[in-house]
């Protein structure tokens, strides 16, 4: 393996924190680059680092049948390998920007079910709603709770999440200030219950682990005091929604992210109140929800419309 792919997986597994299997995933894929273009030194990787030589090598994998997301994947990763590249001066600019990527099929955003959260929240309210018991368990439980409470109260992006500051969160006006892609703000209303949540998982963490607080301190924090990050986030939420019933499929924070989406377009909310509510740019990412919504009316019609029942016939 070239040494400046090694260099590469490095500083994304101890700076960037990925995990050890986005880690392994990287590493295939750059292997398999390398074996495609013969390249052994780093001199290789640099002259081959081309956009007819990538393009090639994504027709190469589309010609094995590879499905469309997968090779966008590849593409993906040497992309990010790329910049690395260009932030080390080993190249002057980024190739796979010039390289044109598959169609892929448009799927339709997952969600969970109401029910489940719902069941999920009854199970674990102790921990949003009593007094924190000192130990590092109890915390550990609470700390977990809140990620995901958070998430699905308010329809932030991991991203966001990890940025959170104690100042964020205005518990007199019950909103919460949000900063998002390009760096524009926005904020979000919080239910009493909610408020009431943090607040007694702030409670645990000024007792729990030692540190100076203030309003620009990380709002969620591990066990040794330090601010979570996007892996740990996705960690914390496939481990609680795990161990509970009837959750299935991806287990990720953006999945509660379009749970929330959805659950608003369902009971009534337009969609530029829905928009300006994920700090989305544009009406085009949002109506991606609608989509969902008339999926579910389509199962209601055929499962309890008369004509739908005997097959369109007698009716007009």
């Amino acid at each position: 393996m070239p040494p400046l792919i090694a260099k590469y997986l490095q500083y994304i597994a101890s700076v960037r924190r990925y995990s050890p299997r986005t880690c392994t995933i990287y590493e295939d894929t750059l292997k398999q680059f390398c074996l495609y273009a013969g390249i052994e030194t780093d001199s290789d990787l640099a002259a081959s680092l081309v956009p007819n030589i990538i393009r090639g090598y994504e027709v190469a994998l589309l010609g094995k049948g590879i499905k469309a997301r997968t090779v966008n994947l590849h593409i993906s990763v040497l992309s990010g390998f790329c910049r690395f590249l260009v932030k080390d001066g080993i190249l002057d600019s980024n190739p796979v920007r010039l390289v044109k990527r598959p169609k892929m099929e448009k799927r339709l955003p997952s969600f969970f079910r109401k029910e489940d959260l719902e069941k999920y929240f009854a199970r674990t309210d102790i921990y949003a709603s009593e007094i924190p018991d000192n130990d590092m368990e109890s915390y550990t439980r609470r700390f977990r709770r809140a990620v995901v409470s958070t998430l699905y109260n308010t329809g932030i992006r991991r991203s966001e999440l990890a940025g959170l500051r104690r100042g964020d969160i205005d518990f007199s006006r019950k909103v919460m200030r949000v900063l998002g892609k390009g760096d524009k703000m926005r904020e979000i209303p919080l239910l009493n219950s909610y408020c009431k949540e943090i607040s007694l998982y702030l409670q645990s963490v000024d007792s729990m682990i030692d540190g100076e607080w203030t309003l620009s301190s990380p709002l969620f924090v591990t066990a040794r005091g330090r601010a979570v990050y996007p892996e740990l986030i996705d960690r914390t939420v496939r481990r609680e929604l795990e161990n509970s019933e009837g959750f299935s499929g991806k287990k990720s924070p953006h999945v509660l992210r379009h749970t929330v989406a959805t659950e608003l377009l369902d009971d009534g909310a337009d969609l530029n109140s829905i928009k300006e509510f994920l700090g989305h740019s544009s009406l085009a990412a949002t109506q991606v929800y609608t989509h969902n919504s008339i999926e579910k009316l389509k199962n209601v019609y055929e499962s309890a419309h008369p004509r739908a029942k005997n097959g369109g016939k007698n009716g007009d």
